[in-house]
């Protein structure tokens, strides 16, 4: 691996590959903020000079991530035999490329090109059944069987067993919460280990990085970004699973969901994403035969996706007005756009006033292009 971004950055500069790692690792610079400030400054190397001055304007000091972390973060990332894959290499997925607030840099191992398939998510609970748990690794058999990557998180029950049917059939890509050389669930290592040696494991995290609460929901986004379609086999009502299938939905990707008896706990967040117009499938065939005519336009309407604005070229073309945007924001998350309308001004303005707000740590995103007071 001749640079920090390995195969995947080999049309990088050195240079600009690490200054890229040190930009996404400085405080308050999350996935949005990072498009932003490459749109705005052209490269890494440039956005990184400009960021303490940047940040400053409200007053605070800012210093960007410390050189000697990231090179310690590039060496173990080397030691774990993984690479990182950034956002604009041929090798990074394409459907998850066109989400908001995709991950700009990943860290994977095994091979890229899988992700590039026609990809399905396959999720569900940690706890289920028997009877969930066999019919998932066989759906997952036959999906990998007629060449679709089956993509799931690695998570005890029926992530684990969608894992094992693709991994005997074809290919599966893992994403994990944690940093590239941790297990999570410890039982999982020589699951994690054989889709890292046989398919392919992504991780948005840093190297060392235990997996945390709010790495979770973090992680399913990505899980649903990278594919057409999210088939949900059993979960609970407010389980995770079902946060990956809505943000599926907002993404404009297909939802799918296995029905069950309403007499068990397990099968009422499936049995209410169908009520919430997720399609019912009952196997393989029936998503293949769904998402292979999937043109982006879902047959499934969980929720509508949220409006988008896309960035200028030159955000420095208009006066930002952090302050005046502050005021009107709360605690309370509000889609970008209707901050846009509210505020009388134009779509660049606003976008380069969030821009200064979150760098001095004022500004919270959220999912569905919506943001709150920190």
């Amino acid at each position: 691996m001749s640079g920090p971004g390995g195969q995947a950055g080999a049309q990088l500069s050195q240079e600009e590959a690490f200054a890229r790692i040190r930009l996404l690792r400085s405080p308050n610079v999350g996935p949005v903020t990072y498009a932003q400030l490459l749109a705005r400054f052209g490269a890494a190397v440039a956005a990184i000079a400009a960021l303490p001055d940047l940040a400053g304007r409200s007053g605070r000091p800012y210093v960007p991530a410390q050189e000697r972390r990231v090179h310690d973060e590039i060496a173990a990332v080397r030691k774990a035999g993984a690479r990182y894959l950034f956002h604009d290499s041929p090798e990074y997925p394409p459907l998850l490329a066109e989400t908001e607030g995709a991950p700009p840099i990943l860290t994977c191992r095994g091979d890229a090109s899988i992700a590039l398939r026609p990809c399905v998510a396959m999720v569900g609970a940690r706890n289920a059944s028997a009877a969930a748990i066999r019919l998932a690794r066989e759906i997952a058999h036959d999906l990998a069987g007629e060449g679709w990557t089956v993509v799931s998180g690695l998570a005890r029950g029926i992530d684990g067993a969608a894992h094992r049917g693709a991994l005997a059939a074809g290919a599966t890509v893992g994403v994990i919460a944690s940093g590239i050389d941790i297990a999570y669930p410890p039982e999982h290592a020589d699951l994690q280990e054989q889709v890292a040696r046989h398919g392919l494991l992504l991780a948005e995290q840093p190297p060392a990085t235990e997996p945390l609460a709010r790495h979770f929901p973090a992680r399913n986004r990505i899980i649903a970004g990278l594919c057409a379609g999210t088939l949900v086999v059993e979960a609970a009502p407010r389980s995770g699973s079902l946060i990956t299938a809505r943000l599926a939905g907002e993404m404009g990707r297909e939802v799918m969901a296995i029905p069950g008896s309403p007499l068990d706990p397990r099968s009422r967040g499936c049995n209410q994403l169908i009520r919430d117009h997720a399609i019912l499938v009952q196997d393989a065939q029936e998503v293949i035969e769904l998402l292979s005519g999937f043109t982006g336009s879902p047959r499934s309407a969980l929720r509508e996706a949220a409006g988008h604005w896309p960035m200028d070229a030159d955000l420095a073309a208009e006066p930002a007005a952090p302050a005046d945007l502050a005021a009107l924001l709360t605690t309370a998350p509000i889609a970008v756009d209707e901050l846009i309308r509210q505020s009388g001004t134009s779509a660049s303005a606003v976008h380069s006033a969030l821009l200064e707000l979150e760098l001095s740590g004022q500004l919270v995103r959220h999912a569905a292009g919506r943001v709150s007071l920190g």
